[in-house]
């Protein structure tokens, strides 16, 4: 990870700290992750069921102390455990990264009301309770140690709308306000907390739509006339981890390309 200052290349420097990324075994994840061990940081690999895809994260990572840990996010005991595992192993949590999530369609009109119901679950139990139950238990320990940085992976769909993925949308919009709530609330204890909002990203979790006739729709909605690479997005967590970034707390950041445009 660098950075420029005063037109001279600077290496973000995350020896001696520990960071949790979730959701790390492919995509935006496993770039996050790689990028924080390039830059010296112990790295925790959280997957749910694809070890394979989380044995070659880890593979891939620079330094040999990193730790693989699983549990489904939509179980909250399992988050607990899995915290209290991590802890145990490595001391610390300096830096949380709430990356994983999960994405399915269910158009409204031509969804049977039993699979709308499962999406919303699965969905908001993932995407918006995991991260909100993880971070609980990483807020208690660095409240201990006195500070820390979350940062939370949301998306443009929050704002955009999710017209076929309800749910999706309301999911990450949650995980904004989630991540707003927890800034003002955590500021005193110096715990910084982030958001990232993505649009399209080139990962396995996009692949089948970035390949299908919408492919190139979804190209020119930015006029850089692509979607982001999995290092755009890392590069901004690395950035907003780094320090010098308190005042940032309580940002949600948009990494999509002037695809959608707020102020």
């Amino acid at each position: 990870g660098r950075i420029m200052k005063d037109g001279v290349e600077m290496k973000i420097d995350f020896s001696d700290r520990v960071v949790m990324v979730t959701g790390a075994s492919r995509g935006i994840g496993r770039e996050i992750a790689r990028r924080f061990a390039d830059s010296g940081a112990r790295v925790v690999v959280h997957f749910h069921k694809n070890s394979q895809a989380a044995e070659q994260t880890l593979a891939d990572l620079a330094g040999n102390s990193h730790l693989m840990v699983s549990a489904d996010l939509a179980d909250a005991a399992a988050v607990g455990s899995m915290a209290e595992k991590t802890l145990k192993e490595t001391g610390k949590i300096d830096v949380l990264v709430n990356n994983a999530g999960v994405y399915e369609f269910h158009p409204v009109a031509t969804t049977s009301f039993e699979e709308w119901q499962r999406s919303w679950e699965k969905t908001l139990f993932t995407n918006l309770l995991g991260p909100a139950h993880l971070s609980f238990h990483v807020v208690r320990h660095m409240l201990k140690r006195g500070g820390g940085k979350i940062i939370n992976i949301t998306s443009r769909g929050a704002f955009r709308g999710e017209p076929d993925a309800p749910a999706y949308g309301a999911s990450k919009a949650g995980l904004n306000a989630f991540s707003q709530s927890m800034a003002q609330a955590l500021a005193p204890h110096n715990i910084l907390v982030y958001a990232v909002a993505p649009g399209f990203v080139e990962t396995d979790m996009a692949a089948s739509v970035l390949s299908g006739p919408q492919g190139d729709a979804i190209r020119t909605q930015s006029p850089l006339n692509r979607v982001a690479r999995p290092a755009e997005v890392a590069g901004v967590v690395l950035f907003l981890a780094a320090d010098g970034t308190d005042y940032l707390t309580g940002s949600i950041i948009d990494v999509n390309g002037a695809s959608y445009l707020r102020s």
